[in-house]
């Protein structure tokens, strides 16, 4: 199902919503390309263990996420998922997604959101080579988790996950214990209003539930400037992106 037409229902009321994470809106702004061409993705090759992290569109909710947060250089980045191996020992993305944790091809990953140029959204990290031993651990935790539900609380201590705690979950894991990417407060204010956006009051008053205003929580834009990673590709040009060469 394409990113721009997802919807989900709270009690008997269909509402469009961002494709999986949703509750990631931080307290602090992240400071944080140039355009790659069809064959520098031919000549890249995707690793067991990168991240790619995605701006996708069409929602309120990535709007709001989008104007208190950013990602690696600007990039307005809204999703994030693992590469992994499937069964047949294919390359594919696991993610966490209204679904629930689940497996996407990279081709259906990709193709999700666009840039005026046709290529994909998404720029790839790669953890740092002292953390590379963490991969193998951290995508079998990954892999166990499959079918789990989505986190629609964005309760980082309930067993259901959004997008960004999927990944800090098995990376903390794999790590002993240790946190590999940074939990920060989250927010739902609008920084222009001083006010609760207006999509997140009507999401949390359909599920009967008091906004978790300052309650720890990630982001996919704020995972993307981890120093235990480094961008190693960009496929295409996130919106907010500053000139120049997005990969480092």
């Amino acid at each position: 199902m394409s990113m721009g037409s997802e919807v989900f229902r709270i009690r008997g009321k269909w509402r469009a919503a961002p494709r999986v994470c949703l509750g990631f809106a931080l307290l602090i702004a992240f400071e944080t390309g140039c355009q790659r061409g069809p064959r520098d993705h031919l000549d890249f090759r995707l690793q067991v263990g990168d991240l790619l992290f995605q701006d996708l569109d069409g929602s309120p909710f990535y709007d709001a996420i989008e104007k208190v947060t950013q990602g690696y250089q600007g990039a307005h980045l809204t999703h994030v998922g693992m590469v992994v191996q499937d069964s047949s020992g294919k390359l594919a993305v696991l993610d966490a997604a209204l679904e629930g944790v689940q497996l996407t091809s990279v081709e259906e990953f990709l193709g999700q959101s666009r840039d005026e140029d046709g290529n994909p959204k998404v720029l790839v990290g790669r953890l740092t080579p002292e953390y590379q031993s963490l991969i193998p651990a951290a995508v079998q935790m990954a892999i166990a988790l499959l079918g789990k539900p989505y986190d629609s609380v964005f309760d980082i201590e309930n067993d259901s996950y959004y997008c960004s705690e999927l990944i800090h979950v098995v990376f903390q894991k794999a790590n002993q214990g240790i946190p590999l990417f940074e939990v920060r407060p989250m927010t739902f204010v609008d920084p222009d209003t001083g006010k609760t956006f207006p999509a997140w009051t009507d999401y949390f008053n359909e599920l009967a539930i008091p906004i978790p205003e300052g309650q720890p929580g990630l982001n996919p834009g704020g995972m993307s400037r981890s120093p235990a990673l480094r961008i190693v590709h960009a496929y295409g040009r996130p919106e907010g992106s500053n000139s120049g060469n997005l990969a480092k």
